[in-house]
């Protein structure tokens, strides 16, 4: 399996489908595009840097935009109804969480999270090996509110997206403020991309950290 980030929350999970989550287009917000082309893309919500549809896209992409649970070329994909703030949308809108199965490697990516999940909503959830999950605050949860949502979730890994790097135009913390809050030993730190195999996660909450 192969995870490559491509800056902000855009990720490609590669197993026998290509997974694309919130494609960006780059130069809107001071980055690179995204190279890849998605079988399958998931956008949390329908903001400019979170709904590039169209620099991932290819000949029959299937482009997933709504709630619910579906199955598509047999990866099994649940959109969970969340919020773009603390006040149940008021400020910035709805916000879907999907979790996906592929190659028996179970994702979860929080969008742009804006609150705490109630219980209800880590329900669904439910058991996760990777956790895409904002750190950046302002637009998102907060690094101390990031943290309670992993402790919440329990992922195997946590992977911290959507905070500020190199060019990135857009007012939000970086990495830092979120890793200073863990123990080194827990703590990754990764290039752009990740091969790995189930043997490779561990048994306890480790933080990946990609970049740019």
């Amino acid at each position: 399996m192969r995870i490559r980030w491509h800056g902000h929350a855009c990720f490609e999970v590669g197993g026998d489908k290509t997974i694309v989550t919130d494609p960006h287009d780059g130069k809107s917000i001071g980055i690179n595009p995204p190279q890849v082309e998605g079988d399958i893309i998931l956008v949390s919500h329908d903001h400019y840097d979170h709904n590039a549809v169209r620099e991932v896209e290819k000949e029959k992409s299937a482009v997933v935009k709504e709630p619910g649970e579906r199955e598509i070329d047999c990866i099994t994909i649940r959109g969970i109804i969340s919020y773009h703030d603390e006040s149940e949308g008021k400020k910035r809108g709805e916000n879907i969480i999907y979790k996906f199965e592929t190659n028996s490697t179970k994702f979860c990516h929080l969008g742009d999270l804006g609150h705490i999940p109630d219980e209800e909503i880590i329900d669904e959830i439910g058991d996760v090996d990777f956790l895409f999950i904002p750190v950046g605050g302002n637009f998102t949860v907060e690094p101390e509110e990031a943290k309670e949502v992993i402790e919440m979730i329990e992922p195997k890994i946590a992977v911290p997206m959507h905070f500020k790097t190199s060019g990135l135009s857009l007012d939000i913390k970086t990495l830092e403020p979120f890793l200073a809050q863990y123990p080194e030993e827990s703590i990754h730190k990764l290039g752009i991309e990740l091969d790995f195999i189930q043997d490779d996660l561990p048994s306890t909450t480790e933080i990946w950290a990609f970049s740019l």
